[in-house]
């Protein structure tokens, strides 16, 4: 398996799709109560306390 797919410039770290999706899991399990898979270390967190 190669590198996350980027978008645009290899700079722009806030761009790569995997940053993306890190950010629009946050905004879920800052709102929703079924929480999304974000990072290893905040989702197993989040799985402890449930």
């Amino acid at each position: 398996m190669g590198k996350p797919k980027k978008r645009t410039s290899h700079r722009k770290t806030g761009l790569r799709r995997s940053h993306l999706v890190v950010d629009l899991a946050r905004q879920v399990n800052a709102k929703s109560p079924v929480k999304a898979y974000t990072t290893v270390r905040e989702s197993s967190k989040t799985k402890a306390k449930a």
